[in-house]
């Protein structure tokens, strides 16, 4: 996505060096035998980031707002509701935009007196030096200053006809400033690094400027250096884009704002994808022959056939090679690295024919039968997996299980892609990969011949060149771990169960009449798997399949609609290696939201593709549903009572029961391997359920005696057992919503409203829960458990749709049925919170929050 490209920072890790250019291509050393299955390390992002002073509470991104959307927010659906939620977007922006325009003063601050001292006796500074690392900086403050202004009175005067659209398309309009900014950021860094060294004066200035907090922090001020400041400017555009995404997100299509914040969004997109080719920091690694940035393209996992036998590798491609390597094994404690087995300049990489291929590798298919056994074996492992998690002392055989389950899903990983991918070097050395999908071929090749319609320089790297090249693929490379599930957070759940209904009904955009059809793929076991296909639909411009297909999904999260165009021409056919022949016409991707899929009522969409568009309908059938909850009038005990009619019986903030639980784990549970996630014994549940039922007076002695897994699932089954979750079913649908808000301001702006607007009782036993599961996080190393494996125990249970009508008088007949389609977003909610800096209910209750100024 655009958003990735101005980490441009990464341009201090430049490595600059003269390459040969006679042309030669050589191998790496000789294939090892080892397959690459380890676990990879997490990204380092080394982009400069402000090193804030904490007032109070603080969010991501440095914004101070003060929310105050009205209650029909929180009542559901609607126009309104989107246009409450564009005004949560909005506020948050605004906050964001302070922050930035005060950022743009500081620097505007020292160039100043630095200007004014260049033409005398004794400048810190020459006049060109100021200009240069100053460069547009004024007219960036200008134009944000002016959209400020304008923006603010429309937020504090908000209605439903309030329009905003105009001024971002003016603010995008004006873009070109930051176009002329962007060409000269490399110079200005180097520039005022230079300068540093040459001058202590400029060197003391450049790492102390002052950025004023917002105008109702209290005087906040935090000390930010230069070099982050001008990252800023580079780091806002894409910001401006994330926020118009959400913009359009929640404006209704006939708001007359809508088309304005379309335009905008072009513009913006446009400017980010024109400068695409000349700036892409993350991807640069070091020189080209020509002299050129060499960038990183394209990268991720492909199963490549090597002396008969499979191996994974991980496949880079660079603005003018190939290059295939293997993470190599390292001692402990030491950072992963690669091994290059082989490299292609593109300036010499053709892609084989099926003729030539003939006498090439011969790929060895196994049975589907095969595939199938392993992926039932891999489920049946699954459920084991979760059955030991719930056993008393299971923890050492669900890390076995959890091994074995890692070996059958690599061997899946490598042994089910059929689809050749054949690449051949000037100097007659052929490699073949295998693909699970001709969507990823497409997508390889594409990119590859993209590449091949420039200029390209023949190149030779000498073994340090190559040495220095493979080590920057472990910070350069954007996919990072082997797609199999032990590679994912613990219990981390991800993807659609159940069975999806689509229907294609037609596609138009073809210049030329053609025999037309679609395929239908979805991920799966971490690879693509192609699972319907429509009829030809012969001799148009305009196919009308209007064919419905049911696909069954395991852990699905995307959509994939490829079509092309038949091709008749026998001489072509007959081929048994799995090599199609039809063109690709167009290909498409949706992600499976399951808000959007999951409703009894068909939900219309189009994908469009190489100026095709394709429409389709789809719909969702869950095997999961959520945890059913039977309204209750009881009104004695506490397990199945109103939460606020517990604490008002018994006078307290926060009820009993969670108060003494949270005490007891604590106090001699919190080292405890899997606390919160193995069960205790059922009938001590029960026990303890029936003591606090009763308020039994040997309560305390029965907490000091029982297992501590028993008193944690006690706790668990007082929230799951409550009439009403504890985020309330009111706010859910608002949660769900500000959860998906891409703009951090926003979505802090949204998620702190909501706190507010739980019920006092609700509110405080939400912030206790909450502290006690960050100190158990903190334990870690012992226990086990991350904020993460907290989140997805705690998660659901605390925040959870009410039973819809579509799941009324259904079983539930097994552990997994009660997971719900929105259980990764009930996780990342709770997830958000446990991130987040400490909360107050005190804090939370005023109208203003103060944010940290870390954008």
């Amino acid at each position: 996505m655009a958003y990735v490209l101005f980490r441009l920072t990464q341009e201090r890790h430049f490595l600059d060096f003269n390459y040969n250019t006679d042309g030669y291509e050589g191998d790496g050393a000789e294939d090892g035998k080892s397959q690459d299955g380890s676990e990879t390390l997490p990204y380092i992002d080394e982009s400069p980031t402000v090193s804030p002073q904490l007032c109070t509470p603080r969010g991501p991104d440095g914004e101070m707002v003060s929310p105050t959307p009205p209650e029909s927010l929180l009542q559901g659906g609607g126009i309104e509701k989107g246009l409450e939620m564009k005004k949560l977007v909005l506020s948050g922006f605004l906050a964001s935009e302070e922050i930035y325009i005060n950022q743009l003063e500081a620097l505007l601050l020292p160039m100043r007196p630095l200007k004014a001292t260049a033409t005398t006796s004794q400048p810190a500074l020459t006049v060109k030096q100021v200009e240069t690392i100053f460069y547009k900086i004024q007219d960036i403050f200008e134009i944000h200053k002016e959209f400020y202004d304008a923006l603010l009175p429309n937020i504090r005067h908000w209605d439903e006809k309030v329009t905003v659209g105009h001024l971002f398309q003016k603010l995008a309009s004006q873009l070109g400033v930051y176009k002329a900014f962007v060409d000269n950021y490399k110079v200005a860094l180097e520039t005022a690094e230079k300068c540093s060294q040459a001058n202590s004066q400029f060197q003391e200035i450049s790492e102390n400027l002052k950025v004023k907090g917002p105008k109702d922090s209290k005087d906040c001020t935090s000390t930010v250096t230069m070099e982050a400041l001008l990252y800023k400017p580079i780091d806002r555009v894409t910001r401006s884009t994330l926020v118009l995404h959400d913009l359009l997100k929640h404006t209704p299509k006939d708001h007359p704002d809508f088309p304005l914040l379309q335009d905008a969004l072009r513009i913006s997109q446009n400017f980010l994808s024109s400068i695409n080719e000349e700036i892409d920091p993350r991807r640069t690694a070091v020189t080209t022959p020509k002299g050129e940035a060499r960038q990183l393209v394209k990268d991720g996992f492909l199963a490549e056939v090597s002396e008969s036998s499979r191996k994974l590798r991980h496949v880079f491609l660079f603005t003018d090679l190939l290059l295939c390597a293997k993470m190599k094994k390292t001692s402990a404690g030491r950072h992963q690295q690669y091994e290059c087995k082989w490299y292609i300049p593109l300036a010499g990489l053709t892609f084989q024919t099926l003729e030539e291929s003939d006498s090439c590798h011969s790929i060895q298919v196994l049975p589907e039968h095969e595939i199938e056994e392993m992926k039932i074996k891999i489920s049946l492992l699954k459920s084991e997996i979760q059955k030991e998690k719930k056993a008393p002392k299971g923890q050492n055989r669900v890390e076995r299980l959890r091994k074995k389950m890692n070996e059958q899903e690599s061997w899946l990983l490598l042994h089910s892609p059929t689809i050749p991918f054949r690449l051949h070097n000037k100097h007659g050395k052929s490699y073949l990969f295998l693909l699970s999908s001709d969507y990823e071929r497409s997508e390889w090749r594409e990119s590859i011949q993209k590449l091949q319609k420039k200029d390209l320089q023949a190149c030779v790297l000498s073994s340090v060149e190559l040495q220095v090249l493979t080590s920057s693929c472990f910070k350069l490379r954007t996919v990072h771990n082997i797609p199999v599930t032990s590679n994912k957070d613990d219990e981390e759940t991800p993807g659609l169960y159940g069975f999806l209904h689509v229907i294609v009904h037609s596609a138009k955009g073809f210049e030329e009449s053609a025999n037309l059809y679609c395929t239908l793929e979805v991920d799966s076991y971490g690879y693509f798997v192609s699972k319907a296909k429509t009829r030809v639909f012969r001799d148009t411009t305009e196919p009308q399949w209007n064919e419905e297909f049911e696909i069954e999904l395991e852990g699905s999260q995307f959509l994939r609609i490829l079509c092309y165009e038949k091709c008749y021409d026998k001489s072509m056919l007959n081929k048994d290696d799995n090599e199609i022949v039809d063109k690709i016409m167009g290909k498409g991707q949706v992600q499976l939201d399951p808000q959007t899929v999951q409703s009894k009522n068909w939900h219309m969409d189009v994908i469009e593709m190489n100026g095709i568009k394709v429409e389709f309908s789809m719909k969702f059938t869950s095997r999961d549903l959520s945890l059913k909850r039977t309204p209750s009038k009881k009104q004695s005990g506490v397990f199945g009572v109103k939460i606020n009619v517990v604490t008002k019986r018994e006078r307290s903030k926060v009820p009993y029961i969670v108060r003494q639980c949270i005490e007891e784990v604590e106090k001699r549970g919190i080292d405890e391997v899997g606390i919160y996630r193995i069960s205790g014994v059922a009938t001590d549940i029960q026990a303890l359920k029936t003591a606090f039922d009763t308020n039994t007076k040997d309560i305390l002695v029965m907490l000091s005696d029982m297992d501590i897994n028993a008193i944690a699932g006690t706790l668990k089954l007082y929230f799951r057992e409550l009439p009403e979750p504890l985020l309330t079913d009111r706010l859910y649908p608002a949660f769900m919503e500000g959860i998906s808000l891409s703009d951090p301001a926003a979505k802090e702006n949204c998620m702190m409203h909501l706190l507010r607007s739980l019920p006092d009782p609700n509110l405080m036993t939400f912030l206790t829960l909450l502290e006690h599961l960050k100190r158990v996080a903190e334990k870690e190393p012992l226990n086990k458990m991350s904020l993460h494996n907290l989140a997805t125990v705690f998660g659901p249970t605390l925040l959870r749709p009410s039973e819809s009508e579509s799941t009324k008088g259904l079983n539930i007949t097994s552990a997994s049925d009660i997971w719900s389609h929105d259980v990764m977003a009930q996780v990342q909610v709770l997830l958000y919170y446990l991130q987040h800096p400490p909360i107050s209910f005190a804090e939370l209750k005023r109208n203003t929050l103060y944010f940290s100024t870390d954008v």
